[in-house]
């Protein structure tokens, strides 16, 4: 089973999501805020991680730096989501290291079809 991490600190969204990606088949782990998710990550490598940037105690961009530079982390896809819509808030995700950037209030099909498109073109461990 695909397992997503999904680092938000805002409850509703984390039940909307997650609950609408277990119905899809995705196991979702659930972080809530970037230093909690850091640890996370380190316990249990996911296969995509979902990552707000407005976080607490370490904030989404900085959280993106750190995953991307541990080896173990670098190459697992993240989506950014985020209230901060502006065109630079995108540029500075897609800096920080995201894969992608998709504004909130987050459209379910569309983040659907950026996970299933994230997954298949990560590199498999054989």
């Amino acid at each position: 089973m695909v397992k997503i991490l999904y680092i938000e600190d805002n409850e509703d969204n984390i039940y909307m999501v997650s609950r609408r990606l277990h119905r899809k088949g995705y196991d979702v782990l659930v972080a809530r805020d970037g230093e909690e998710g850091l640890a996370l990550v380190k316990s249990q490598v996911p296969d995509l991680i979902l990552m707000d940037l407005g976080l607490p105690v370490i904030d989404g961009w900085e959280v993106t730096r750190q995953l991307r530079a541990a080896p173990e982390t670098a190459a697992v896809p993240i989506i950014a989501l985020s209230a901060h819509a502006m065109p630079e808030d995108r540029e500075r995700a897609l800096a920080a290291g995201c894969n992608d950037f998709i504004a909130k209030p987050t459209n379910f099909p569309r983040l659907l079809d950026r996970i299933e498109a994230l997954l298949r073109e990560r590199p498999r461990d054989e």
